[in-house]
């Protein structure tokens, strides 16, 4: 019996970290081929089709770095492997898996995963993730579902995934919806479908978008918000108080800095919508939204300024970059939710 392709590439990060001379801290340096040698038992199952696309850290990744990634995953599955399965860093995992998942237009699944812990560290959970995230790459029940973040033995969906723990195995949540599925010997059982929305066009334009994620803060008077503009940012996304709130001082600003482009209001929360009426006071989320702010509703300001990023770099007019906003963050299940 012929054995499924499976392709798996690298970008660096934790799991891919050994210690430096003299007892320094640990930085990138295995190759997909080193990851591999960790988990024997994979190229019983599968062919393996192995890129190492880069070596950095997740911290150092850049929007180039994701589309050199999109681009070899798409080969990779056109070619014929049954899905892709890409190592990177987890401090920007949730930011690089929700900007292929707004780019992947393949029935196939991109599995993304990574470590917590480095391969020198007991107890290292690289080599299980690889596995985990092997195996949900695999599975027939896996294709539709776009780009898909394995970690710890759960699946969760792009679009809602977030870093919530800075060490711990388990620091990747889906609050408040919870993960797609989880996998137990090898199996992997989805619970939790959502919909799968249309992929968005591929940045075609020269000019790479400058887009700014200010978080609210107490005593803040919009200084941050008037020198992001100042300085030529293309869009601003506002990680507010709460529902969907900022100071008085920096609602004002905000009727400035929406005449000179679009200003996306999330939660700092990083859980729950936005809300749309429910406060009236100067500052709240019906005051900002009459200002002309566009809510992203369920979306956190890491996933807006993502999407913001995308329509802006594909030379989005304002009015659908504020119709694809309000629709993908009003319907954190997908295109088919009610």
């Amino acid at each position: 019996m012929t054995k499924p392709c499976l392709a798996v590439g690298s970008l660096g990060g934790t799991i891919t970290m050994t210690s430096g001379a003299g007892g320094r801290g640990v930085t990138p340096s295995l190759t997909v081929a080193d990851l591999l040698a960790a988990v024997p038992a994979l190229a019983d199952s599968v062919e393996l089709e192995t890129r190492t696309l880069a070596a950095a850290p997740g911290a150092s990744l850049g929007f180039t770095d994701v589309f050199a990634a999109l681009d070899w995953a798409r080969a990779a599955v056109d070619n014929g492997a049954v899905g892709a399965v890409l190592v990177q860093g987890t401090d920007t995992l949730e930011e690089t898996s929700y900007l292929l998942e707004l780019h992947w237009d393949r029935e196939q699944p991109l599995v993304l995963t990574g470590a917590m812990r480095s391969p020198r560290q007991a107890g290292a959970d690289g080599p299980a993730n690889i596995l985990a995230a092997s195996a949900v790459a695999t599975a027939p029940s896996s294709r539709g579902l776009g780009v898909l973040v394995t970690i710890n033995d759960e699946v969760h969906s792009a679009t809602r995934i977030r870093k919530a723990d800075t060490t711990a195995l388990d620091a990747f949540t889906s609050a408040p919806f919870g993960p797609l599925a989880r996998i137990v010997e090898g199996k992997v059982t989805y619970a939790n479908r959502p919909g799968r929305w249309a992929a968005l066009p591929r940045p075609t334009t020269g000019q790479v978008p400058r887009v700014a994620l200010l978080e609210a803060s107490l005593g803040d008077d919009g200084t941050l918000l008037r020198m992001a503009y100042d300085a030529g940012y293309d869009g601003v996304v506002i990680s507010a108080f709460g529902a969907g709130h900022v100071s008085a001082d920096v609602a004002e600003v905000v009727s400035a800095a929406v005449e000179r482009g679009p200003v996306l209001l999330a939660s700092r929360t990083g859980r729950g919508s936005v809300l749309t009426h429910t406060y009236g006071f100067a500052g709240s989320e019906e005051d900002l939204l009459s200002r002309g702010v566009i809510s992203a509703g369920w979306l956190d300001g890491r996933k807006a300024r993502i999407l913001l990023w995308s329509l802006l770099a594909a030379g989005s007019t304002p009015a659908r970059i504020r119709e694809v906003v309000t629709v993908r963050g009003g319907r954190p299940g997908g295109p088919d939710q009610n």
